[in-house]
C-alpha cells in the first residue's frame, strides 16, 4: 500500500503530456493494486482526489491512455466510485476518445463508460445526447473482427436500447444492417443470445421493426427456429423461444407485417403457419400469435379465412382443451377474435364451427382465457341474430356470464361479461334470450352496466335493457324495481354530462316501462315529467323529439 501511496502521489502532480516512464509505472502500480483489491484501492483513489487529474491525462493520446481508460473502467466498478467519476468530468473526454482509431484504447474506453453509466437511465441518457450511438454503430462495423471491442458495442447497445430516447438515434444509423451481419456470422449460442438481447429493445420501434425485416432478420430467424426446433437442449429451447418470440414482435409493426404478409402469398407467412399444427408448444403459441398480428386489416383477415386458416386454429384449440396450455389457448382465441372482425367472416366462422369450440373453455378459471373468450363470442355475434339468439338461449353460457359479472378482481373479464350479456339480447332482439337472461339473474348485472364510466358500455346496456323491458316487461318487472331501474335512469337524465344517446335511449326505457304499476309509480315519484320537460329544448334535435314524445305519453298516463 506504501507503494500505491506514492504512486497516487506522483499521478496527482503530473501533467498532461508527461507520458514518462514514472507516470506509466505509476499507472501499473495503481492497475495492479486494482486487480489485488479494488474497493480497498478505489477507496483511495477517491480520498487521495486522483480522479480530477484523469480528464487531462485523457486529453492528449499516448502509451498511458489506454491504461487511464482501463483504471476507470475498474474503479466504476464499485457504485460508490460512480459519482465522483462524473464529478471529476470524466465522461466528456471518454467520449471523445470513442473517435480514435486505435482498438485498446476503444475498448477500455468504452468499458470506462459502461461501468461509470451501469444501471443510470440519467448519465444513459447524457451519453444519448452526446451523440455516442452513432460513434458506436459505426464502431462496430470498422471493427466487427475484434471479438472484444464487438462485445463492449452489443453490451453498450443492450443498455442504451432500453430508453426510449435512444430509439430515434439508432433508427438514423444502419444498426439493423450491421446486427444481422453479425448474426449470421455467429455459431455460439452465447454470442447469439448477446445479439437477441439487444434487438429484442431495439425490435420494439415500429420503424426498426421494418429496418431488421429488410435487412434479412426475419431469415435468420426463420433458420434458428428450423435448426433448434427437435432439439431438447437448454440452449436450443431458450433459442428457440427467443427467435420465434423475436419475429412475433416483428409482427407488431403496421409496415413490417404488411410486408412479410405479401398478400397471403409471402415464404415467411406461410411459414409461420406451418408452426401452428407442431407438436411444440412455443411454436403452436408464436404461430397463433404470429396469425392474431397478420389479422389487423380487413384484407388480411378475409384472405385468411377464405384460405382455412381457421381450422388450423380450431384444431390447435381442440388439442389444447385437455392439455390446457393457457399461453395457447389464449393466443388462438386472440387470433379468433382478431379474424372474426370484418361483417364476412362471421357467418363463415360460425359455419366452420367457431363458437363450438370456444364454448369449451367456458370452465376455464383463467382471466386471460376467459377475456378472450368472451371477446370472440361478442365479435362473432354482433349482427349475426341467429347465432345471437342460439348462444342466448344457451342457459350454461348465460349462468357462466353471470358468475363473471361479478369477477371484481378481473375488471377485463366483467366487462367483456356485461358487453356480451347485452350483445346476445341486442343482436337476437328475441324474447327467448330476454327469458333466458332474466331467468339466469342477469339483468341486476347490465343495470349496474348502465352506470359504467365507459359511455360506449353504458349505451349497450341502455338498449338491452330498452329490448328487455319491450319484449318481456312482466318476467323482468321484480329485477327493475329491486335494483332500482328508474332512479338510474333518472341519475342518467339530470346528469349534465350524459350523452345524447344515453338521454335517448333512457327515454325509451322510460316509456317502455310505463306498461308496469310499480315501475310507473316510482317515475311518478321522481317527478320525471319535468326532468323529460327540460329536455325538450336540449341541442340535439333527436333527444328533443323524443323529450317530446315522452313527455306525451307520461302525462297521458299521469
Amino acid at each position: 500500500m506504501d507503494n500505491l501511496s506514492e504512486a497516487l502521489k506522483t499521478l496527482k502532480l503530473s501533467s498532461a503530456d508527461s507520458a514518462s516512464d514514472s507516470v506509466d509505472g505509476c499507472l501499473d502500480c495503481l492497475l495492479k493494486a486494482l486487480a489485488h483489491n479494488n474497493v480497498e484501492t478505489s477507496e483511495k483513489v477517491r480520498e487521495m482526489g486522483v480522479l480530477a487529474m484523469m480528464p487531462a491525462l485523457l486529453s492528449v493520446q499516448n502509451s498511458c491512455t489506454p491504461k487511464v481508460a482501463n483504471i476507470i473502467a475498474e474503479v466504476a466498478k464499485n457504485e460508490f466510485m460512480r459519482s465522483p467519476c462524473v464529478e471529476a468530468g470524466l465522461i466528456p473526454p471518454l467520449v471523445q476518445l470513442l473517435n480514435c482509431k486505435d482498438q485498446e484504447i476503444l475498448l477500455q474506453t468504452g468499458r470506462a463508460l459502461g461501468n461509470i453509466c451501469y444501471d443510470s437511465h440519467s448519465l444513459q441518457a447524457q451519453l444519448i445526447s452526446m451523440g455516442v450511438i452513432p460513434t458506436l454503430v459505426r464502431l462496430l462495423g470498422v471493427h466487427s473482427q475484434n471479438t472484444a471491442l464487438t462485445e463492449m458495442c452489443l453490451i453498450a447497445f443492450g443498455n442504451l436500447a432500453e430508453l426510449e430516447s435512444s430509439k430515434e438515434q439508432f433508427a438514423s444509423t444502419n444498426i439493423a444492417e450491421e446486427l444481422v451481419r453479425l448474426f449470421r456470422k455467429q455459431v455460439e449460442h452465447e454470442k447469439k443470445e448477446m445479439i437477441f438481447e439487444v434487438l429484442a429493445p431495439l425490435a420494439e420501434n415500429d420503424v426498426i421493426k421494418l429496418q431488421l425485416v429488410d435487412a434479412g432478420l426475419v431469415e435468420c430467424l426463420l433458420e434458428v427456429v428450423a435448426q433448434t426446433v427437435d432439439s431438447d437442449r437448454e440452449e436450443d429451447v431458450a433459442q428457440l423461444k427467443t427467435s420465434s418470440d423475436l419475429m412475433v414482435l416483428l409482427l407488431l409493426g403496421d409496415e413490417s407485417m404488411q410486408k412479410l404478409f405479401e398478400g397471403g402469398k409471402g415464404s415467411v407467412f406461410q411459414r409461420v403457419l406451418s408452426w401452428v399444427p407442431s407438436n411444440n408448444h412455443q411454436l403452436q403459441l408464436a404461430g397463433a400469435l404470429a396469425i392474431a398480428n397478420f389479422a389487423r386489416n380487413d384484407g388480411n383477415c378475409i384472405h385468411m379465412v377464405d384460405t382455412g386458416i381457421v381450422q388450423k386454429l380450431l384444431e390447435l384449440l381442440d388439442r389444447h382443451v385437455e392439455e390446457g396450455n393457457v399461453t395457447v389457448q389464449h393466443a388462438a382465441l386472440s387470433a379468433l377474435r382478431n379474424l372474426a372482425i370484418p361483417v364476412v367472416n362471421k357467418s363463415k366462422m360460425l359455419l366452420a364451427g367457431v363458437s363450438d369450440v370456444v364454448l369449451k373453455f367456458l370452465k376455464s378459471e383463467m382471466p386471460p382465457v376467459q377475456f378472450k373468450l368472451l371477446g370472440t363470442l361478442r365479435m362473432l355475434i354482433d349482427t349475426q341474430a341467429d347465432a345471437a339468439e342460439q348462444l342466448g338461449t344457451n342457459p350454461k353460457l348465460v349462468k357462466r356470464l353471470v358468475e363473471w359479472c361479478e369477477a371484481k378482481d378481473h375488471a377485463g373479464v366483467m366487462g367483456e361479461s356485461n358487453r356480451l350479456l347485452s350483445a346476445l339480447i341486442r343482436h337476437s332482439k328475441s324474447k327467448d334470450v330476454v327469458r333466458t337472461v332474466i331467468q339466469g339473474e342477469g339483468v341486476k348485472h347490465l343495470i349496474t352496466m348502465a352506470t359504467s364510466e365507459h359511455m360506449i358500455m353504458q349505451n349497450e346496456a341502455l338498449v338491452a335493457l330498452g329490448l328487455i323491458a319491450a319484449l318481456d316487461l312482466d318476467c323482468a318487472e321484480k329485477d327493475f324495481v329491486d335494483s332500482n331501474l328508474v332512479q338510474v335512469l333518472h341519475k342518467l337524465l339530470t346528469e349534465e354530462h350524459s350523452a345524447p344517446e344515453i338521454k335517448y335511449n333512457s327515454m325509451i326505457i322510460i316509456c317502455s316501462i310505463m306498461g308496469s304499476e310499480p315501475l310507473h309509480k316510482e317515475v311518478q315519484s321522481l317527478a320525471f315529467i319535468d326532468v323529460v320537460s327540460n329536455l325538450r329544448s336540449h341541442e340535439n334535435k333527436t333527444v328533443a323529439h323524443q323529450a317530446s314524445l315522452t313527455e306525451q305519453r307520461l302525462t297521458a298516463q299521469s
